[in-house]
Order: C-alpha cells, then sequence, then structure tokens
C-alpha cells in the first residue's frame, strides 16, 4: 500500500478495526440467509504527507451507484445547508448571471437554496436514486461520477463556475488528485470552492472511530487538506471549524493565481501542531480511545440485558454500522433501531443484522433505553425523542463517552 497522495510507501498503522461489510450495504430479508463480504478497516497515517487513509478496497460506483442516504431527512442538517448557501450567496454577491456547482449534491438539499434565489446551478450526482430525488425537487441534476473529463464537460457546456461546493465528498474519493484536478477543472480562475470534511483533530481527540468505514477513504487535518488541493494548483485562503459531524472543517480555496492565505489558516494550523497532529505519533492515541469506548458500551448493554432492560437503537448511519460490529453488537444486546429513511425500513444493518423499522416502533413498544446511533445529531434527536420521557425512557449518547441523558416528559402522541 502506498499512499494515495504523495505515493510514500511509509505508512504507520493507527487502527485495524477489523473486518466488517460496507457501511451502506444493508440486507433485505432474502439477503439473511447468504454470506456477506468484509473487508479490512484498518486507519493508517503517512509519515511524510501525514494523510490519514484507509485502503481502497471498493470503488466509488459499488457504494454511490444507489446509495441509501438521503441528506433531507436530517432537519439539522438541511439547516446546517441552507445556511451554507444563504451566507455563500451574500458573501460573494451572487446573481442570476453566475453559476454555482455542488458536487456530489445528493438529493438538492443545499441547492434546493440557490435555485429558489434564481442564480443558475447544477448538481453532480453518481447516485441515480437520489438524483432522480433532487430532479424532482426541481434541481437540476446530472448523474455522475466527477473526473477531469466530467469536469470540462461541464465546463464546456455551462461556462466556469464561480462558486463549487464539495461538501463531504473530498474524503469519498480514492484517486484524490484527479478529483482535485477536477474541481479546479470546474471553478473559474477568479472563482472559490469550498469543501468541508470531518476534521481528523476531533477523529483523534474525541476517539470517533465511527466515523472511519470504506466509503471514507482519507481523514483530512487542515495540513493535509492543504497538501491535496495545492496538487491542482488550489491554495487554502480560509478555514472554519465547524460543529457538523462530531467537528468538522469547512475549508476555502481558490486558484492559486488569486488566492493568498488569510490569518484563520495560520491560527488553526497551529491548533493541530499543538495537539501533535503534525507526526504520527499524534494519531496513535485513537486506539485506546476506540478501546475504551468499546469496552464502556458493552458493558452497558451486557448490563443491561442482565437486568432484563429492553434496549433499542434510533438510526441507521454509515458511522453506526462501524460502530455495531467494531463493538460486535447484535440483536440479543440491541433488539432493534429505526431510522426516517423509507428505504432502509424492512432492512438490517449490515455485518450485525440487526431489523431497521420505521420510527413509531419506539412509540408503541416503549423500550426503556434508546441508543442514538447517529451521536453527532444530539441536540436535533434529543428534542424529537423526548417523548421516550413519558414512560420513563432514557437516551444513550454512545461517544465520546457513554452517557444516559433522561429527557423531559411529554405526552405519548406529541412527538
Amino acid at each position: 500500500m502506498r499512499c494515495r497522495l504523495c505515493d510514500s510507501s511509509r505508512l504507520a498503522g493507527v487502527l485495524d478495526l477489523g473486518a466488517t461489510p460496507p457501511c451502506e450495504s444493508f440486507l433485505s430479508e432474502e439477503q439473511l440467509n447468504l454470506p456477506e463480504t468484509t473487508y479490512p478497516l484498518h486507519l493508517r497515517v503517512c509519515a511524510d504527507c501525514l494523510l490519514a487513509q484507509i485502503p481502497a478496497l471498493i470503488t466509488p460506483a459499488e457504494t454511490f451507484t444507489e446509495y441509501a442516504y438521503f441528506s433531507s431527512y436530517s432537519d439539522s442538517w438541511v439547516r446546517h445547508a441552507r445556511e451554507f448557501a444563504d451566507s455563500a450567496i451574500a458573501r460573494f454577491a451572487l446573481d442570476p448571471d453566475s453559476f454555482v456547482v455542488e458536487v456530489a449534491s445528493n438529493d438538492g438539499y443545499l441547492l434546493r437554496t440557490v435555485v429558489a434565489a434564481g442564480i443558475p446551478c447544477l448538481g453532480i450526482e453518481p447516485a441515480e436514486n437520489v438524483g432522480a430525488a433532487a430532479r424532482a425537487a426541481g434541481v437540476p441534476t446530472l448523474t455522475a461520477f466527477l473526473d477531469e473529463d466530467t469536469a470540462q464537460r461541464v465546463r464546456a457546456e455551462h461556462g466556469p463556475a464561480n462558486l463549487v461546493v464539495a461538501n463531504n465528498v473530498y474524503a469519498h474519493i480514492p484517486d484524490v488528485r484527479g478529483f482535485t484536478r477536477a474541481l479546479r477543472a470546474l471553478v473559474a480562475d477568479d472563482g472559490w470552492l469550498s469543501v468541508e470534511v470531518h476534521h481528523a483533530l476531533n477523529l483523534v481527540r474525541h476517539g470517533q472511530f465511527d466515523t472511519i468505514y470504506h466509503e471514507h477513504f482519507q481523514y483530512y487535518t487542515l495540513a493535509s487538506a492543504q497538501r491535496a488541493l495545492a496538487t491542482a494548483g488550489l491554495t487554502v485562503v480560509d478555514a472554519e471549524t465547524l460543529p457538523t459531524h462530531g467537528g468538522s472543517l469547512r475549508i476555502w480555496a481558490r486558484p492559486a493565481a488569486v488566492a493568498e492565505p488569510g490569518p484563520r489558516v495560520a491560527h488553526l494550523l497551529a491548533v493541530e501542531a499543538d495537539a501533535g497532529l503534525h507526526s504520527v505519533q499524534g494519531y496513535l492515541p485513537l486506539r485506546e480511545r476506540a478501546e475504551a469506548i468499546r469496552r464502556d458500551l458493552l458493558r452497558f448493554l451486557i448490563d443491561q440485558k442482565t437486568a432484563g432492560k429492553r434496549v433499542v437503537g434510533y438510526g441507521a448511519p454509515g458511522k453506526g454500522n462501524t460502530l455495531l460490529n467494531y463493538c460486535g453488537i447484535r440483536p440479543d444486546l440491541l433488539e432493534y433501531t429505526v431510522d426516517r429513511n423509507p428505504y432502509k425500513h424492512g432492512r438490517y444493518t449490515p455485518g450485525t443484522r440487526i431489523p431497521i423499522h420505521p420510527p413509531e416502533r419506539i412509540a408503541a413498544d416503549r423500550p426503556d433505553y434508546v441508543v442514538v446511533l447517529p451521536w453527532n445529531l444530539a441536540d436535533e434527536l434529543t428534542a424529537q425523542l423526548r417523548y421516550i420521557g413519558a414512560w420513563g425512557g432514557r437516551l444513550v449518547l454512545p461517544l465520546p463517552t457513554v452517557r444516559v441523558v433522561e429527557p423531559s416528559p411529554m405526552e405519548v402522541g406529541a412527538q
């Protein structure tokens, strides 16, 4: 294995999560009697460029041609996208003469705001099913994987983009250098690129091992993202920290000829250096933190099982499947989980084979505990699940430490 950014062979092992199936390969009833393919899930860090990465053992086509994740099912995520789009429109004075491209635009959750503002735009989304949902919502969407050829065709047809949005996709592409060149081909010479990625600083500091799964090929600090973007002549000019996904980076980049880094770039690079992430050794505590979370969560679930308590889950996110598989949690400890996405109803979690039901199942069954698998949406889901307090139910947040939350009681049926 060589580093996909700098071709170095000096890759240091950081955390081995065993072998798991792809996190979005939810099983049908019929598939329960068939074998599942699993792949090693081992995080390594390049000793030369410090890009954290896993081997590219599955292709994006295997994951994203039909995709189970629809962004619009998270209210907080839709709000985050709307606020981003509104601020970008104002910041760059975008108008009907502008052009905006979003890469990995999913079901149009972000570009709907751009469409409503009367600004020409295009989503590029490889998953046929979610791209169809975007078009049905009035968002122009090209079903394609972004590569250099696709970028050149889009530029030839529509012109260069004043703003290219690549939020929560830069980690999903194994050909990081080719993908970066495609981003550069889309953006105008005086344009802007926005990239949002989960911050590896939080991955290590808070033991967020569940953000590691096969469709996330790399895990960025600002320093490693800066190196990756520079391979295509893009300069990081600004950077922000965000609360999304347990702590993310929003990186603003421009073509090098018009760009100079601002003061927040230097500040965040210094924060990363102080945390030890400008050396391989700074990543090594992740293993101990992940193992501690696994022990604590299993101890809690076994204790509740022994006490005769009923425990179910909320959500069936990709990160939840890493958590369930690494911890070895199956229906004996987590009876079922629920999800707002109808695509997942009647299916089972990959590897652990926990059934997935509609959210209404919780009110019908009145379990003692609900484990929130998308713990990064704790505020949103704590509000949504307040109703379980009516029968004394409690929420369990598994990361960064196992915490039991008692929601304020309210009447059942008010959810």
